[in-house]
């Protein structure tokens, strides 16, 4: 794959740090800013991001949200973010030193990109929400392996509502079972429809706890 790359030197001073750079990187219509302010990020795992973004943003937009989606996304390695990462609007802040302690975790990017895919107007239950993120890193990710991030076996402490690789877990059952499930939710959660008799409708008849107690006895995927 082809990227155009066009390096921007940015000033310290305006940007408040001792040392960053902003690259712009553009291919088949899609658009990555990436704003390094960690003087420390290691060459392979910013090429791994960017990779990432490249391979999946496209994959994502085009199953879930082809006609809306945004192509045009800033990602900025932000030193002072003690957290993971986190999305709002197109742009996405993944921590520094997240990165630097788990450099094969670069589908944090597939996670928070798949937010950005979502653009869901408000109202969206949070465990649906993060677990269809999940799902879709699940899905689309590139190096989830090499991270050692995988979905979680079932417990039988665990709960639907307990969002991320639990829920993510969840919707992959339904999903073999319910072929279209996990698109009409996505679906229904973007045109702001979501109610729980979402999953009845989408299901057959089931209701998010049948189907929970089905997947319950027999969790296999």
């Amino acid at each position: 794959m082809m990227i155009l790359k066009v390096i921007l030197i940015a000033i310290a001073a305006m940007l408040g740090f001792s040392s960053a750079d902003i690259v712009v990187y553009t291919s088949a219509g899609y658009k990555l800013t990436l704003v390094n302010d960690d003087i420390n990020f290691q060459q392979d795992t910013r090429q791994r991001c960017i990779d990432t973004f490249f391979a999946t943003m496209p994959a994502m937009c085009n199953r879930f949200n082809n006609a809306a989606c945004s192509r045009d996304v800033r990602v900025t390695i932000d030193p002072k973010y003690d957290a993971v990462a986190y999305a709002s609007g197109n742009s996405i802040v993944i921590s520094a030193a997240w990165l630097r302690n788990n450099p094969q975790d670069t589908d944090v990017m597939t996670h928070e990109c798949m937010h950005i895919v979502q653009s869901y107007p408000g109202g969206a239950p949070g465990w649906l929400v993060e677990g269809i993120a999940d799902y879709a890193r699940w899905k689309f990710g590139r190096n989830n392996l090499a991270a050692n991030w995988r979905l979680p076996d079932f417990d039988r402490n665990q709960h639907y509502t307990n969002a991320y690789r639990v829920t993510a877990r969840f919707l992959v059952w339904c999903e073999q079972r319910y072929p279209n499930i996990v698109n009409q939710l996505d679906g229904a959660l973007r045109s702001k429809t979501y109610t729980n008799n979402s999953w009845n409708l989408f299901s057959g008849g089931r209701s998010v706890d049948q189907l929970w107690l089905d997947y319950s006895i027999s969790p296999h995927i």
